[in-house]
């Protein structure tokens, strides 16, 4: 079965140029197209696509708030957003809305491929300049504020369970990888946010990319 995507952009130049490429690939196929994010929202309910690569700044409704409408209808679809903006912020937007991946306009076409393969399977995908920028800019900060980083204060069970976690795996699957209970796993992830100062998964997910645990 090839890998269902819905295409989301205002711009038909960027839809065409994005589906020729995955309609190129033997594993994929293009089920539907929208314009806006609330038509994008309304194919994704309608739909249920496997995979949804969304632009952020789109007429009616913007992308970030499209996606979290379609995971609350369809929790199993994997967002993907491509956008032209590369701030932080944007990035934190749209992985607390749920995305699993983020790639700029500009990316290679090999990452656009590689993070729809990503995200199907149930990893997180950012594109390499976005991984490099928040790499160089978490170290930045660490050298302004003079702080150690917490890393070192995580246990060797924690370290291989905050990799699992920033690369999307649920508990349940975490636990059965690492042959331990659950809520031992729940009390592990615990304490790795504490020590690391984070207060939700989309917090982890960008401190994994920027320490390079995760790409």
């Amino acid at each position: 079965m090839p890998i269902r995507i819905l295409l989301a952009d205002d711009h038909a130049v960027v839809r065409d140029g994005v589906r020729a490429l995955l309609e190129k690939q033997t594993d994929m196929a293009v089920i539907a197209e929208a314009a806006d994010g609330r038509e994008a929202a309304r194919l994704a309910e309608e739909l249920a696509p496997d995979v949804a690569i969304m632009d952020i700044a789109m007429p009616n409704m913007n992308g970030i708030e499209a996606t979290r409408r379609i995971l609350a209808a369809h929790p199993r679809t994997a967002v993907v957003v491509l956008s032209m903006h590369q701030d932080e912020s944007y990035v934190l937007g749209s992985l607390k809305a749920g995305a699993r991946g983020y790639l700029l306009k500009d990316s290679l076409r090999s990452e656009i491929v590689e993070a729809v393969r990503a995200v199907s399977q149930g990893r997180s995908f950012l594109t390499r300049r976005i991984s490099r920028m928040m790499q160089e800019d978490y170290i930045r900060q660490m050298e302004q504020r003079g702080f150690e980083d917490s890393y070192d204060l995580l246990t060797a069970r924690e370290r291989e369970i905050l990799q699992l976690a920033a690369e999307g795996r649920a508990n349940k699957e975490i636990a059965a990888v690492l042959h331990i209970g659950l809520t031992t796993v729940e009390t592990h992830r615990t304490h790795i946010l504490q020590k690391l100062n984070l207060h939700s998964i989309p917090e982890l997910i960008l401190y994994a990319v920027r320490k390079a645990i995760i790409s």
